[in-house]
C-alpha cells in the first residue's frame, strides 16, 4: 500500500520524505492556509510550488472550490497550467457530487467535471465519496484515485448510534456489535467501505486506484492495508504512530544498556 501524507505543512513534508516511504501529499486550501499563516512574505503560490518541489516524482492532490461543472472544469484547469510545470506531479481533487442538498440540480457536476478533466489528460482525485456506488461512478468517469472517507463514516455510525467519541479513538473495522445498532446504508465502518470499493474495483477490474482518506490512526491504517487499499493518505502524527510499540523502546533501552564495550570501541574507530 502506497502512503501519501495529507497535510498543508512543509516541514511535516520534508520529514515524512526524509524517511524515504512516502508516496505522494494530499492537501487543500484551508490545510496550506493555517500552515503559513504567520509567515512574513510567503504567498500561497509559492508555498504551493515548494510543496510540488518537494515531493517531486510523486503525486500532489490540490483541490478545486467551484461548484458547478462550469467552474470545477476551469479551476482544474487553471491548476494544472500554473502548477504543474513546477514537478510534473499534479492531481485535481473534485468532489463526487458538489451538491449542498441532496434535492440540488447540478448532481451530475462532479462526474461530468472528472470525465472532461480525465479525457483532456489531467489526472484526478475524487474526493468526498461516502459509498461503494459513488466509488463506482467515480471509477467509471475516470478518476485516477478514488478517495473514500473511511473516518468520517466512523464518525456518523457512531452519531447514529448515540456513541460518544473523540476522532481519533479507534473504530472496529467489523462495526459495532450492539444487538440494534444502525450502519450506513450496509457499511458498518470506514473500513467496510474501503473494502467494499476494493472488491467492487476488482471485480470489475477498474484502473482507478483506492486511496483511503480521513484515516484516524495507525490501527485503521493497517486495517485500510488489509482491506487492499491502493493508498492511504495520513496525517503525519498517525505516520509517526506507525513505527511506535512500547516494547520497541523497552527493546532499544535493554540493547543498549547490553552494549559490549569492546564492540562499541571497533565500531567507533
Amino acid at each position: 500500500m502506497k502512503i501519501f501524507i495529507d497535510t498543508g505543512k512543509i516541514e511535516e513534508i520534508r520529514q515524512a520524505y526524509s524517511s524515504g516511504i512516502v508516496d505522494g501529499v494530499t492537501t487543500n486550501p484551508s490545510l496550506i492556509k493555517k500552515a503559513i499563516e504567520g509567515s512574513k512574505g510567503v504567498s500561497l503560490r509559492e508555498y504551493i510550488i515548494e510543496i510540488l518541489k518537494i515531493a517531486k516524482g510523486t503525486p500532489v492532490s490540490l483541490e478545486v472550490i467551484g461548484t458547478s461543472y462550469e467552474e470545477m472544469v476551469e479551476e482544474a484547469k487553471k491548476i494544472y497550467e500554473v502548477f504543474n510545470p513546477v514537478a510534473g506531479n499534479v492531481y485535481v481533487k473534485i468532489p463526487v457530487n458538489p451538491v449542498m442538498q441532496e434535492d440540488d440540480g447540478n448532481i451530475f457536476d462532479g462526474i461530468k467535471a472528472i470525465k472532461t478533466l480525465s479525457g483532456e489528460g489531467i489526472p484526478i482525485n475524487c474526493t468526498l465519496v461516502f459509498t461503494p456506488e459513488q466509488a463506482l461512478l467515480a471509477a467509471k468517469a475516470g478518476a485516477s484515485f478514488v478517495s473514500p472517507f473511511a473516518g468520517r463514516i466512523d464518525d456518523l455510525i457512531r452519531q447514529k448510534n448515540n456513541k460518544e467519541f473523540e476522532k481519533t479513538d479507534y473504530f472496529p473495522a467489523w462495526g459495532l456489535e450492539d444487538e440494534y445498532s444502525e450502519d450506513d446504508n450496509g457499511i458498518v465502518s470506514g473500513i467496510d467501505l474501503v473494502s467494499q470499493c476494493v472488491e467492487i474495483f476488482n471485480i470489475y477490474d477498474l484502473q482507478a486506484e483506492v486511496l483511503a482518506s480521513s484515516v484516524r490512526n495507525a490501527r485503521q491504517a493497517r486495517e485500510a492495508a488489509l482491506a487492499g487499499s491502493d493508498i492511504a493518505t495520513l496525517p503525519f502524527v498517525v505516520i509517526k504512530e506507525l513505527l511506535n510499540h512500547p516494547k520497541t523502546a523497552e527493546g532499544m533501552r535493554d540493547f543498549t544498556a547490553d552494549i559490549v564495550k569492546e564492540y562499541s570501541d571497533i565500531l567507533k574507530k
